[in-house]
């Protein structure tokens, strides 16, 4: 398979942007919905829904992802894309909470094609800007996940949750549109069984230091990332700020800014290496935990800066992290992808419990610290590698 510019022209650029962005939003759209959801279906709404679509997500980063190494990736996010934009149209018509629960793990199952483009965006970038371009798919995918809960919440709230499920599957299938005719079809060079593409997921890890200190480093800060938004409605919507829950979900406007960071990390790291991105990141991500701690219980402009500085470092350093663990095995970008974003999942979901924990113990000076020592601990492995990072 030969990797040239000419695959990867500008239509085919905006193209996996959004669809990163699309696919990726479809598992958020639930969150602003949780309460007119629990109305109509139950309190067992506000738990099995995003938790079905979140590890659906998980689970089709770890099963489907690794087939792009064997299959062309342009047939399998068209065939993703459709296949979600059906299980929207489920959702959207669900006589019951069981129906929608099965519809949610199949969206955040299908909703993986966003993790397809990103390391297709890898696959097609000539080396010396491959940074730029992944950092670029990168801001449509970041900007999807904090996007979709704005544009939930403001459709839900005009036209009822099932017109937001409705709009979602149109928008699913005119990206499918968008795929079929902007992505290059590339047949990888060599077809790998299943079976086998699994088992070389351990073989990765087990062989590459640098894909492993990679995923430690952005699941520590995925998980002080976690920690933070886990719990911050808790905490703005208590006296003294007193914001609804669709007040809350504003700050995530503010975070698009931290996401278009990510074509300037990923230039740089393209430059001078990923390793001084990741430290500048992990200071970042302990820098806005300085703040929330300092002034977050008293000033939203506080929390708004954190948020800023959060955003910052996370995607910062998540743009700089992936761009050298896909320059490690050119043909194993998906697998690589799939052990990256596995730890990233695992170590968000640790970070939101033990934020949960901290704030219910300890209130948020408590939540401060998990995200605070997360931050440092993600530091400190930046730190301390040594090795060969630059790609």
């Amino acid at each position: 398979m030969q990797n040239t510019a000419r695959d990867l022209s500008r239509p085919t650029q905006i193209g996996l942007t959004l669809i990163a962005g699309g696919a990726v939003a479809t598992i958020y759209y639930n969150q602003p919905l949780l309460a007119v959801l629990v109305a109509e279906f139950g309190e067992r709404a506000a738990l099995l829904v995003p938790t079905a679509s979140l590890v659906g997500y998980g689970l089709g980063i770890l099963f489907l992802v690794p087939l792009g190494d064997a299959l062309p990736r342009r047939d399998l996010i068209v065939r993703q894309l459709l296949g979600l934009a059906l299980a929207l149209v489920v959702a959207a018509v669900a006589p019951n909470l069981a129906v929608l629960t099965l519809a949610s793990l199949a969206i955040g199952v299908l909703a993986c094609a966003a993790q397809q483009a990103v390391p297709f965006a890898a696959e097609l970038a000539p080396d010396a800007t491959r940074g730029r371009i992944v950092g670029g798919v990168m801001t449509g995918l970041l900007s999807g996940i904090l996007l979709a809960r704005t544009a939930s919440g403001l459709i839900g709230a005009q036209y009822g949750w099932r017109s937001v499920f409705w709009a979602a599957s149109v928008v699913s299938v005119a990206l499918a549109i968008v795929a079929w005719r902007t992505l290059p079809r590339i047949v990888p060079g060599q077809r790998l069984r299943y079976r086998a593409l699994m088992l070389s997921l351990v073989h990765l890890v087990r062989t590459q230091p640098v894909l492993r200190k990679a995923s430690l480093t952005q699941a520590l800060l995925f998980a002080s990332f976690n920690a933070f938004w886990a719990t911050l409605a808790l905490l703005v919507e208590a006296p003294p700020f007193g914001l609804t829950a669709a007040g809350a979900g504003l700050f995530g406007v503010i975070g698009v800014a931290g996401a278009l960071i990510a074509p300037y990390s990923g230039r740089y790291s393209d430059r001078r290496g990923a390793r001084p991105v990741v430290i500048a990141g992990s200071g970042f991500v302990a820098a806005a935990f300085a703040v929330l701690a300092l002034a977050g219980q008293t000033s939203l402009v506080a929390i708004g800066i954190g948020v800023l500085l959060l955003d910052i470092g996370l995607n910062g350093a998540l743009i700089a992290n992936q761009t050298r663990a896909y320059a490690l095995v050119p043909g194993a970008r998906g697998r690589i992808n799939t052990v990256l974003f596995t730890a990233i999942f695992v170590g968000g979901a640790i970070g939101a419990f033990a934020g949960s924990r901290a704030f219910l113990y300890a209130g948020w000076p408590g939540v401060c610290v998990v995200g605070g020592l997360c931050a440092l601990a993600a530091l400190a492995v930046a730190l301390l590698d040594r090795g060969r990072t630059v790609t």
